[in-house]
């Protein structure tokens, strides 16, 4: 149980993990980051709360930013990639239960309504929603989208989301206000990053109600 706990609250125990394994910290931080986008049965881990924090704790000296920057980088566009051929080689065949927590069909089933909402930029949209950011790019291997298109968005959904959070944590992260309200400010940055999402949504009602 503490093993899970553990995983589960990752991004809280961030500075311990930077005491321990030094220089290594970066290979951890990129591990997780690739594993929450590339491997569809790890939902669960810290995405954008890890990228913030990361970037608050470069800002304040115990990382290095450019290499943490790239290094998330690189882990969010090649975590999408191998989920992306995940879901082009295996597909609906690891869905095998209805009720199922670690690979459960309703949330194969809510990421495919994302995409008929949102089309291709599902991929840049998903990046801030957790659960589904980790779906999307099975989902877009199950439906053999042509990976030049979906590497396009992969990169640039990668670019926005990394480049966002981890600077915002970068610059914001160490002021007095943030330190003493930092689970707000978290959500808040959640919040903000999903105002495209919101926009997009309402264009898809719109656009729905004029067709009918």
């Amino acid at each position: 149980m503490e093993i899970i706990s553990f995983i589960l609250n990752f991004q809280e125990h961030l500075r311990d993990i930077i005491d321990i394994f030094g220089p290594f910290s970066y290979a951890v931080l990129f591990l997780v980051v690739f594993v929450e986008t590339g491997l569809v049965i790890m939902p669960f881990l810290p995405g954008d709360s890890l990228l913030f924090i990361a970037g608050t704790l470069a800002g304040s000296g115990f990382l290095n930013i450019l290499v943490i920057y790239f290094s998330l980088l690189a882990a969010a566009i090649l975590g999408d990639t191998v989920n992306y051929f995940l879901g082009h080689h295996f597909g609906m065949r690891v869905f095998t239960k209805e009720n199922s927590w670690l690979l459960n069909k309703s949330y194969l089933a809510k990421t495919h309504e994302f995409y008929e909402k949102y089309g291709k930029k599902t991929i840049i949209i998903a990046r801030f929603v957790p659960i589904i950011r980790t779906f999307a790019p099975f989902v877009a291997g199950v439906g053999k989208m042509h990976y030049s298109t979906f590497l396009s968005y992969n990169v640039i959904g990668a670019f926005i989301w990394v480049t966002s959070l981890t600077f915002a944590g970068y610059f914001f992260g160490g002021l007095s206000f943030i330190k003493n309200n930092f689970e707000f400010a978290v959500f808040g940055i959640i919040f903000v990053s999903l105002i495209p999402m919101f926009f997009e949504y309402a264009k898809h009602k719109r656009r729905k109600k004029e067709a009918t």
